[in-house]
């Protein structure tokens, strides 16, 4: 008896799920059950000043953030109502700074790597998820809350913490 079988393609379909980024619904503090918008948002890397794609001050009522995969800590600055000081140099991009009220939030977390398939390799997920609010004198972000059992990271279909502000 001869059993002959093909294999799919080594292709990683765009459908399989990969590693998954942490989603933050944004609260209003005063209504906790209500999304809230943030006006003017800019997010940034802490550590390499790279500023998220579809964060270049932005409106948002919810944070889809990717986490490193190398380290257990992912940093972002979060500026809200964020705007850029051109320093009275409008020719000069060199000295431009951010300005806005900037809080940062501290992401800890372990790695967990899980194979998917040959075509589509190893995919990250996380466990273990903490989410803090660096302390400063003007922080707009108020407090934050796990919406997961298991303060776990596996996939996108919903939001994994809450902030209020």
């Amino acid at each position: 008896m001869l059993a002959l079988s093909c294999e799919r393609d080594d292709i990683c379909a765009s459908s399989t799920p990969t590693t998954p980024s942490l989603i933050i619904d944004l609260l209003d503090n005063a209504n906790p059950d209500n999304q809230k918008s943030v006006v003017g948002l800019l997010v940034v890397g802490v550590d390499n000043d790279f500023i998220l794609p579809g964060f270049n001050i932005a409106t948002v009522n919810q944070l889809i953030l990717p986490l490193r995969t190398d380290a257990d800590t992912t940093q972002f600055r979060l500026i809200k109502e964020a705007s850029i000081n051109d320093n009275s140099t409008p020719d000069d991009d060199n000295d431009d700074f951010i300005d806005g009220n900037e809080d940062i939030i501290t992401i800890n977390y372990t790695r967990r790597e899980v194979y998917v398939s040959r075509a589509c390799g190893f995919k990250t997920i996380f466990e273990n998820v903490t989410l803090d609010i660096e302390e400063d004198s003007e922080n707009w972000m108020l407090s934050t809350q796990s919406l997961t059992r298991n303060r776990s990271i596996e996939d996108e279909t919903t939001a994994h913490f809450s902030i209020s502000h």
